[in-house]
């Protein structure tokens, strides 16, 4: 088994419904290593704060190359497994993004289902599992099992009518899970009886979404999701922090 191989295996077994994975969003080798010295043993890499570290705008506002230059950063500087939000794809095919993300030692991924390169359209839900799919196979061509997170943005985007929402989500991403994914993310701050209806009936693992301050891990356990990540949050959070620290210099 290579190093990539088993990172892979690594980061699929933390993710426990109950008994969650915390993935602190990072953005570059700084926070990656911050992250570390803290005590985690895998992190996420997401779009909207390595976007804003390099000055450019979130959804798909960078190209896959930049993306995958920060993440080789990340990788040269920790050695724990990495997965990396690579939004809609960049309008890359499958074999790319596998082959990119490999190439920059990384061993996770999310893909989500708006496609900013042609509007911010929801992909269609068996189009989105379809690339799912397609990724799927792209990583088992390698001896990678690329551990694939799902994303849907229904509620994020609050698409439809609300009252069917949840069972429009559980369908989209049940299809996803049957294409290969490994993990499932309904993005979003849900309730907790919306979390339980996810947790309940989704056949896989689901990412929430966290914040850093204002959630704890173990309420979030207790809702029995198997992953945790703070999309841009933790990034705001240290950004509130430093312009307390600077305030009194101004």
């Amino acid at each position: 088994m290579t190093a990539l191989a088993g990172k892979a295996t690594a980061l699929l077994e933390l993710h426990q419904p109950g008994n969650p994975v915390i993935l602190p969003t990072v953005w570059d080798a700084w926070s990656a290593s911050l992250a570390v010295s803290a005590g985690f043993t895998a992190l996420t890499v997401g779009s909207h704060p390595v976007s804003d570290s390099i000055g450019k705008p979130d959804n798909e506002g960078l190209t896959f190359t930049e993306l995958t230059t920060r993440i080789k950063q990340i990788t040269d500087a920790v050695d724990v497994p990495i997965s990396v939000d690579i939004e809609a794809g960049y309008g890359e095919d499958p074999k790319t993004l596998i082959d990119g993300l490999l190439d920059a030692g990384a061993v996770g991924l999310n893909i989500e289902d708006t496609v900013h390169s042609e509007g911010g359209r929801l992909r269609e839900a068996q189009e989105h599992a379809d690339f799912v799919g397609a990724l799927r196979a792209a990583s088992d061509a390698t001896d990678v099992h690329m551990v694939i997170n799902a994303r849907t943005d229904l509620f994020l985007k609050q698409v439809g009518d609300e009252s069917d929402r949840v069972d429009r989500a559980i369908a989209r991403l049940t299809l996803c899970a049957d294409a290969g994914a490994d993990v499932l993310y309904p993005v979003g701050f849900h309730d907790d009886a919306t979390y339980k209806r996810l947790v309940d009936e989704l056949p896989l693992p689901i990412n929430a979404i966290g914040h850093p301050v204002n959630h704890t891990k173990a309420a979030l356990a207790a809702l029995g999701v198997g992953r945790v990540s703070f999309g841009p949050l933790f990034q705001m959070v240290l950004a509130e922090r430093a312009a307390e620290v600077l305030a009194p210099w101004k």
